[in-house]
Formats: structure tokens, C-alpha cells, sequence
């Protein structure tokens, strides 16, 4: 079971890249907890994912001198959600369809998976911290620089940034 949880049902035993592998899994998951209840519940289901996934990615890396061993990707599940909580909000408040919004899911993913994988800054600094809250850390760090980059592109593209 605690394998089930920290590569998301063996998305991470995927190969090439099962990093990506679970942010591109990320994608439908968060949509259909828009579709169920709306930015409030993917906000939960990230919490809720990410205290999971501490947990389990502590059991699955224990003893073991790999503290963040590839196939690992709940915390990319976690990092992904967070970098589409401002589309899942956006959507909510303008009453458009999520799917209207696809260039906002497209920077999400992108800019995630460039912070993830260049870990700039203090994402770097969370992935050398060697640990379970680490391996979590990292990725939403990243996802929060993602969600940042979503909003900062998506003031320029609707003009907001230039008035």
C-alpha cells in the first residue's frame, strides 16, 4: 500500500521520465476534482496528498541510501496541483469552462516540470535537505513558482500587467 501511494498506483515505474510520467497523471486527476468540487476540493486533496505522501514516502525510503528514488511521484501529483490551483480558482470565478483555460493548464505543467527539474533557488534547497519532507518540499516549492508564473502570464496576455 505504501508503494501504491508514493508512485501513485506505479505511474512512477514508468520510464523514460516518471517524473513527468506523474504530472502528466496530475493533469486528469485535478481536472475531475475541479468537476467535482471546484478549487476548494482540489485545495483539500492537495493537503490531504501531500501529508499522505510525506508519510509514505518516509516508509518507502527508510533505510535505504536513496532518499529520493525516481519512481517517487506523489510529490510531482502534489507540486503539479498546486501550480493548477490558480487556473481551478480562475475558472471558478470567471465561470468559464476548464477547458477554456488550456493555456493557463499548459504553463502549469511546463513551468512546473522546468522548476522541477532546474530546482532554482530554495526548490534546490529543499530537494539537498536529503529526507522524506524533502522529496515533498521540493515540488511545492516548485509548484508554487509554476502557479506564479501562470498568474504573472496571464496578467500579460489579458493586458493587467500594462495598465
Amino acid at each position: 500500500m505504501i508503494h501504491l501511494i508514493t508512485t501513485v498506483f506505479y505511474i512512477g515505474h514508468l520510464r523514460p521520465a516518471p517524473g513527468t510520467w506523474g504530472s502528466l497523471a496530475a493533469i486528469p486527476m485535478a481536472w475531475g476534482l475541479h468537476i467535482l468540487g471546484g478549487w476548494p476540493l482540489l485545495v483539500l486533496a492537495t493537503l490531504l496528498a501531500f501529508a499522505l505522501g510525506w508519510w509514505a514516502t518516509v516508509l518507502d525510503t527508510k533505510g535505504k541510501t536513496d532518499h529520493d528514488p525516481s519512481e517517487i511521484v506523489i510529490d510531482e501529483v502534489v507540486g503539479q496541483w498546486i501550480a493548477f490551483w490558480v487556473v481551478s480558482i480562475g475558472a471558478s470565478h470567471t465561470g468559464a469552462p476548464l477547458t477554456a483555460l488550456w493555456p493557463g493548464w499548459l504553463v502549469a505543467f511546463l513551468g512546473f516540470r522546468l522548476f522541477d527539474i532546474l530546482k532554482p533557488g530554495p526548490v534546490g534547497w529543499a530537494d539537498r535537505r536529503g529526507d522524506a519532507l524533502g522529496v515533498m518540499l521540493d515540488d511545492v516549492i516548485a509548484g508554487i513558482f509554476a502557479a506564479l508564473l501562470v498568474v504573472a502570464l496571464a496578467g500579460l496576455s489579458h493586458g493587467m500587467l500594462m495598465k
